[in-house]
C-alpha cells in the first residue's frame, strides 16, 4: 500500500514537528525532509513535494578545504576568461591523486562566497559523478528540492531539474554552478550534460581524456603534479613543528614523484607515527614492502582510497576498452621501464606482442594474437584514464608513466609474473634497440630504460643467465662517447653476476672480459692488458685453451698490450694466435680473418707500413672470396688497406682509394653509417696529407655539420672530426684560428670524457701544438711540460704518447731560443726510443732527425749534415725512397750541407729531390712548392760565392 498526497494525521501515524512522516506497524520507516522516501515491508510512504527552496540554495556537500591546501597556477586558469567570456563548462583532468577535487572545491567555494569573478550565486550544486546513477540521483535531489519534481521518479526528477536550468524569456534569471565531480565515464553524462546558459557555469573532474569530453565550447584544463616549489611549500606547512631539513623534504618529494594525494598521506603517516622523513624515505626504498605499508592507519582531508588503490579502478575500466584485456598486461611492461619516456617501438616489438598476448586478462576472450595496432591502442585506452601520458606524435619519449603508479603496479604482480614481465621487458628492448646508434638522445633513452629495469628486476635478468640487454647497456655507453659510465656499468655488472651465479660463470667471465676493454678505452690500456691475462688465465682453466672465448680474450690481451706501448710484441702475438685460430676455427672463419687484420695493423703500428699494406692486400683478396666484395669486413679491410698505403708513403693513392671506398659505402651501408662517415674522414685527412690542406678543412667543415645531425655534438667522432678540421684549418695557414677551436674543443673533451682520458691528453697536444705555430713558443713548451706530467701519470713513461710529448717539448723548447737544450732533449729520448722502440721503427727515426736539426740549429750545422746523412741511408732501408720522410730527410740533409757552408752542393741536392719529389707528391703538393724554394735559395746562394767549388764547400 502507498500513501501519498497525505497532510493530515492518519491512525498509527503522526507528523514529527520537522516534517518527517512516521508509520508503524509494518516495520519502522523513517521520511525525513521534503519528498524524502522512506519503504518498510509493503508499505512505502512519500512525503508530499513541499515548495521549492528560496535562493540561494546549495545541493550537496563541497569537501572541506584539505589540510595545507595551497593555492594553484590552475585555479587562476579556471577564474580565467576567454576573449572577455567567462567559458560556461570547463572541464579539471588528470591523474588520480593531483588534486582535482580540491581546485574544484575552492572554485566553488569562491563562487558561492561571492568573491570571484562567477561570484553571486543563486544555486550551487555538487555531485559526486563516479557513476550514471549516482549522476542522476544528484540531479533529482536538485529537482526536488528546487522545482517540486516528483521524489517518487528519480530519472524524471533529473530531467526536470535539467529543464528548469534552460534559460527561459519571462522567468528570472539564476545564476547556478554545478559541479561534477570525477566522472569515470563519459558516457554517464549522456544526456545529463547541463544546459547552456549565460548565467550557468558547469565544471566537470574527471581522470578521463575522451575525446567525448572535448568540443561544444568545453574548455579543459589539465591538472599536472605539484611543482618542487608547491612540494617543499606543502610539506614544510603539513609538518610546522617538525625538525626535518629541507633537503630530506625535497628528497621526500621526488621520491613521491611531486603527488599531492602521496605527498597528504605521507605527512599523515609522519604525523601519526613520529618516524623521521629518512625513516619514511627508506620505507619507501625498501624493496620487500609495497605502497599500502607506507600508508596511514587514517586517511587525511576524508579520502576514500590510500594511495596504494588510488588508480585500481581505472585500471579495471581501461582493461575493458577496446582492444580488451590488453591494457593491464601493457600497463605491467611500462612498469618496469623509465618513468620519463618509453619508447613506443619497445612497447609495441615483437617480444612486446607475444607478452601481451600470452597474458591477455580473462576479461578478454579474442583468441587472435595482439597485434601492433592492438598495443597502440592499449596505450591509448590507459591514456584516456589518465594512467600513462601516451604522445599521438611518437619520439624517443612516447610513453610517460608516474613513478607511484608504476610502482602500485608492480606491487601487484606475483613473483612468476615480476619475473615473467621483466624478461619481456628486457627482450623488447633489445628488439628496438637499433644495432646502430646514431642518435645519441635515443641511445640515451634506451640506456635510461634498461638501469630503470636493472633497477627493478631482481634476480630476474640473472636467472637462468644473463640477459644480453646487460651487456648491451654497457657496450651502449661507451659507444656513444661514455666510455668511464660503460666501465663503471661492467664493474658492476661483473660484481652482480659473480653473486648470483659464480666466479667461474661463463658469463661472469664474459662481464669481466667486457671491463677489460671499456677500461682501457677509458685511457688504462696498461691496466687493461692486465686484467685481460687475468681473465684469459681463468678462461684456459674453465673453458680451455681452444674455446672461442678464450681466443678472443687472447686478442684482446694482445691489443691492449699493442696500445701499452707494445706494438712489436702486439704483432708477434698476434701472429702466434693466428696459428691456433687457423687450426681451430679454419682459415675462412670470420675470428680468424680479424685476427688477420689485427695481425697487419700491429705490423705497421711497429714501423712496417708497406708490410702491413702488403698484409691487408692479401687480406682483401681472401675476405672477398670468403664474404664477397660487399660484406661489412670486407669494406673495413679496404679501410685498412688504403690507411696503410698512405702510412707507407702514398698518400695521392691512399686518397683515391678512400673515394672509391666511399662511394662503395654509401651504396651498401648508407650515408649516414658510422663506417661511412669513418671513410669520409679519412678521405679528408689523406687529400689534405697528399697536398690539399684548405681541400681537407672544407671537407671536414661539411663532414662535421653531418655527424652533429646524425651523431650530436657530444659522440666521440663527432669531437674528433671538430679536432680533425681545427687541425687542417691550421695546416691550410690558420694557426690562431685553429688554437683558437682546439681549445673549446677541450673545455667539451673534459666534460664528455674526463681529463685523464687519452683524447683529452691528445687535445691537449695538439692545442700546444697550434698555440707555438701561432707565435707562442714559449707558452706551447710550457703547455707541454705539463702535459708531459699528466701523461707519465696516466700512461707511463714508455708509452708511444708519452714519447711524442717528450718530443715535442723538446721540439718547442728549442723553438722559444734554446736550440742547445733542445738537441740535449732529443738525445736523451733518442737513448730512450731506441731501448723502447728499436732502432727501425718510424718514430725513433724521427727523433734521430729532430735531433740533427737541432744540432745544427745550435751551431754545428757540419755535424747534422753527417747525422742526417747516416738517417738517410736507415730511412730508405726500411721506409723505402718514396716515403715522405725519406722526402723529408733528404730535405733536411741538404739544407744542413747548405748551411755548412756548401750552398752549391745544396743547390744540387735540391735539384735532386725536386725531381724525385715531382715524381712522387706531384708539381702542386706543398712539399714539391717547399723544395722549389729552397732550391732557389741556395741557387741563389752559391752564385754569391763563385770561387769555391763544391768539394771545397763540403
Amino acid at each position: 500500500m502507498a500513501v501519498t498526497g497525505y497532510r493530515g494525521p492518519a491512525p498509527g501515524s503522526g507528523n514529527a514537528p520537522d516534517g518527517s512522516v512516521h508509520i508503524s506497524g509494518t516495520g519502522d520507516a523513517t521520511a525525513i525532509g521534503p519528498g524524502a522516501i522512506a519503504v518498510s515491508g509493503n508499505l512505502t510512504v512519500q512525503r508530499v513535494p513541499q515548495e521549492p527552496a528560496p535562493w540561494p540554495h546549495q545541493v550537496g556537500v563541497v569537501p572541506p578545504v584539505a589540510r595545507s591546501y595551497q593555492h594553484r597556477a590552475e585555479s587562476d586558469r579556471l577564474h580565467a576568461t576567454t576573449a572577455g567570456t567567462t567559458v560556461l563548462t570547463q572541464l579539471l583532468t588528470g591523474m588520480g591523486g593531483v588534486g582535482k577535487t580540491q581546485l574544484a572545491a575552492d572554485y566553488a567555494r569562491t563562487a558561492w562566497s561571492d568573491t570571484g569573478p562567477v561570484g553571486g550565486l543563486d544555486v550551487l550544486v555538487w555531485v559526486t559523478a563516479g557513476t550514471r546513477s549516482s549522476v542522476v540521483t544528484g540531479y533529482a535531489q536538485a529537482g526536488v528540492e528546487l522545482c517540486r519534481a516528483d521524489p517518487g521518479d528519480a530519472e524524471q526528477a533529473a530531467r526536470a531539474f535539467l529543464a528548469w536550468l534552460t534559460p527561459k524569456t519571462a522567468a528570472a534569471p539564476c545564476r547556478w554552478l554545478i559541479v561534477l565531480d570525477d566522472v569515470a565515464d563519459p558516457a554517464d553524462l549522456n544526456g545529463l550534460w547541463p544546459p547552456d546558459s549565460l548565467h550557468g557555469r558547469t565544471l566537470v573532474t574527471t581522470r578521463r581524456r575522451d575525446a567525448a569530453l572535448d568540443g561544444h565550447g568545453r574548455r579543459t584544463i589539465e591538472v599536472g603534479l605539484f611543482t618542487a616549489a608547491e612540494a617543499l611549500t606543502y610539506l614544510t606547512t603539513s609538518l610546522t613543528g617538525r625538525d626535518e631539513s629541507a633537503d630530506e623534504l625535497i628528497a621526500l618529494a621526488d621520491d613521491l614523484g611531486h603527488l599531492p594525494l602521496a605527498l597528504a598521506q605521507a605527512a599523515a603517516y609522519l604525523l601519526d607515527t613520529g618516524d623521521t622523513v629518512a625513516d619514511y624515505r627508506r620505507l619507501l626504498a625498501d624493496r620487500t614492502t609495497t605502497l599500502a605499508d607506507a600508508a596511514p592507519d587514517a586517511l587525511p582531508d576524508d579520502q576514500a582510497l590510500p594511495l596504494a588503490a588510488a588508480w585500481s579502478l581505472s585500471i579495471e575500466r581501461a582493461d575493458t576498452l577496446r582492444p580488451a584485456g590488453v591494457a593491464r598486461p601493457m600497463l605491467h611492461l611500462a612498469a618496469l621501464l623509465d618513468a620519463n619516456g618509453i619508447p613506443q617501438d619497445v612497447l609495441t616489438s615483437a617480444p612486446a606482442l607475444a607478452h601481451l598476448t600470452a597474458h591477455r586478462t580473462h576479461i578478454s576472450t579474442d583468441p587472435a594474437p595482439v597485434t601492433a595496432r592492438d598495443a597502440v591502442r592499449a596505450l591509448s585506452a590507459l591514456h584516456r584514464l589518465s594512467l600513462l601520458d601516451h604522445d599521438r606524435h611518437p619520439d624517443h619519449q612516447a610513453v610517460r608513466v608516474h613513478q607511484l603508479v608504476q610502482r602500485t603496479t608492480r606491487d601487484t604482480l606475483t613473483p612468476h609474473q615480476h619475473d615473467t614481465t621483466t624478461r619481456a621487458a628486457a627482450d623488447a628492448l633489445m628488439a628496438a634497440w637499433p644495432e646502430i646508434e646514431r642518435d645519441t638522445a635515443l641511445a640515451q633513452t634506451f640506456h635510461a630504460n634498461a638501469t630503470a629495469l636493472t633497477r627493478y628486476a631482481g634476480q630476474a635478468l640473472y636467472r637462468p643467465d644473463v640477459h644480453a640487454v646487460l651487456y648491451r647497456t654497457g657496450r651502449s655507453l661507451g659507444e656513444t662517447g661514455q666510455v668511464t659510465a660503460a666501465r663503471d656499468h661492467f664493474q658492476h655488472l661483473t660484481e652482480t653476476t659473480r653473486h648470483h651465479l659464480g666466479k667461474d660463470h661463463p658469463d661472469t667471465l664474459t662481464s669481466r672480459s667486457n671491463l677489460t676493454t671499456w677500461r682501457g678505452e677509458a685511457g688504462d690500456a696498461a691496466g687493461a692488458a692486465a686484467a685481460c691475462a687475468d681473465v684469459l688465465a681463468d678462461q684456459v682453466r674453465v673453458l680451455g685453451p681452444d674455446h672461442p672465448h678464450t681466443l678472443t680474450t687472447r686478442s684482446n690481451l694482445t691489443t691492449w698490450r699493442g696500445r701499452a706501448g707494445d706494438a712489436a710484441g702486439a704483432a708477434a702475438a698476434f701472429a702466434d694466435l693466428l696459428a691456433d685460430q687457423v687450426r681451430v676455427l679454419g682459415p675462412d672463419h670470420p675470428d680468424t680473418l680479424t685476427n688477420r687484420n689485427n695481425l697487419a695493423t700491429w705490423r705497421g703500428e711497429a714501423g712496417d707500413a708497406a708490410g702491413a699494406a702488403a698484409a691487408f692486400a692479401d687480406l682483401l683478396e681472401h675476405t672477398v672470396r670468403v664474404l664477397g666484395p660487399d660484406h661489412p669486413d670486407t669494406l673495413i679491410t679496404r679501410n685498412n688497406l688504403a690507411t696503410r698505403r698512405g702510412e707507407a708513403g702514398d698518400a695521392a693513392g691512399a686518397a683515391a682509394a678512400f673515394a672509391d671506398l666511399l662511394a662503395d659505402q654509401v651504396r651498401v651501408l648508407g650515408p649516414d653509417h658510422p663506417d661511412t662517415l669513418t671513410t669520409r674522414s679519412n678521405l679528408a685527412s689523406w687529400r689534405g696529407r697528399a697536398g690539399d690542406a684548405a681541400g681537407a678543412a672544407v671537407a671536414f667543415a661539411d663532414l662535421l655539420e653531418h655527424m652533429l645531425r646524425v651523431l650530436g655534438p657530444d659522440h666521440p667522432n663527432t669531437l674528433t672530426t671538430r679536432g680533425n678540421l681545427a687541425t687542417w684549418r691550421g695546416e691550410a695557414g690558420d694557426a690562431a684560428g685553429a688554437a683558437a677551436t682546439l681549445a673549446d674543443l677541450l673545455a667539451d673533451r673534459v666534460r664528455v670524457l674526463g681529463p685523464d682520458h687519452p683524447n683529452t691528453l691528445i687535445t691537449r697536444n695538439n692545442l700546444a701544438t697550434w698555440r707555438g705555430r701561432a707565435g707562442d713558443a714559449a707558452g706551447a713548451a710550457v703547455a707541454f711540460a705539463d702535459l708531459l706530467a699528466d701523461r707519465v701519470r696516466v700512461l707511463g713513461p714508455d708509452h708511444p704518447d708519452t714519447l711524442t710529448t717528450r718530443n715535442d717539448l723538446a721540439n718547442w723548447r728549442g723553438e722559444a731560443g734554446d736550440a742547445a737544450g733542445a738537441a740535449v732533449a732529443f738525445a736523451d729520448l733518442l737513448e730512450h726510443m731506441l731501448r723502447v722502440l728499436g732502432p727501425d721503427h718510424p718514430n725513433t727515426l724521427t727523433t734521430r732527425g729532430n735531433l740533427a736539426t737541432w744540432r745544427g740549429r745550435a751551431g754545428d750545422a757540419l755535424a747534422a749534415a753527417v747525422a742526417f746523412a747516416d738517417l738517410l741511408e736507415h730511412t730508405v732501408r726500411v721506409l723505402g725512397p718514396n716515403h715522405p720522410d725519406t722526402l723529408t730527410t733528404r730535405n733536411n740533409l741538404a739544407a744542413m750541407r747548405g748551411k755548412a757552408g756548401d750552398a752549391a752542393g745544396a743547390a744540387v741536392a735540391f735539384a735532386d729531390l725536386l725531381e724525385h719529389t715531382v715524381r712522387v707528391l706531384g708539381p702542386e703538393h706543398p712539399g714539391t712548392r717547399t723544395t722549389r724554394n729552397n732550391l732557389a735559395y741556395w741557387r741563389k746562394e752559391a752564385e754569391r760565392a763563385p770561387g769555391l767549388s763544391r768539394d771545397d764547400r763540403s
